[in-house]
């Protein structure tokens, strides 16, 4: 059984492509890639068409994960029915997910609902805090944490 999993946030060029690929990079070396569908859309569409931040792409590299074949897209209304699992990374994304699709707390939630040890109620938005390694390190722990949850670890 493969799992589908959208990431959101409001414009996808800095959280949600960021875990789109981190957790594309931690299925493969869990050998669960073959498990795992990823992808992500903003809220807003103001980057529709448009690579990842520059700020985005550099940590990815630094942390030896490709970024490779990206492009920014808006949440459309078939995502709902496309995907198993439709990831926040805030509580505005979440309320603008809720809006579009309805509540369902079970298939969408916000990825710090994954790790509440963090202290963490909301993934920041590094294209206004300019620390794209904290949001690495709340992607990463959020992503092994899903792979955990999905049985896939």
């Amino acid at each position: 059984m493969s799992h589908k999993i959208l990431f959101v946030c409001l414009g996808n060029i800095c959280r949600s492509p960021m875990a789109e690929y981190v957790l594309r990079h931690r299925a493969a070396e869990h050998g669960v890639s073959h498990r795992i569908q990823t992808d992500s859309a903003g809220t807003s569409g103001w980057h529709d068409g448009e690579n990842m931040h520059e700020g985005t792409r550099k940590t990815l590299a630094r942390h030896g994960i490709s970024h490779a074949g990206f492009t920014s897209s808006k949440v459309k209304s078939a995502d709902f029915d496309a995907f198993d699992y439709i990831i926040a990374m805030d509580d505005n994304n979440l309320a603008d997910l809720e809006k579009l699709f309805g509540r369902h707390p079970e298939k969408i939630f916000k990825l710090t609902d994954l790790i509440p040890e963090s202290g963490y109620k909301l993934v920041p938005d590094p294209w206004y805090t300019g620390d794209f390694e904290e949001t690495f390190r709340l992607v990463d722990a959020g992503s092994l944490a899903l792979l955990k949850k999905l049985s896939l670890t």
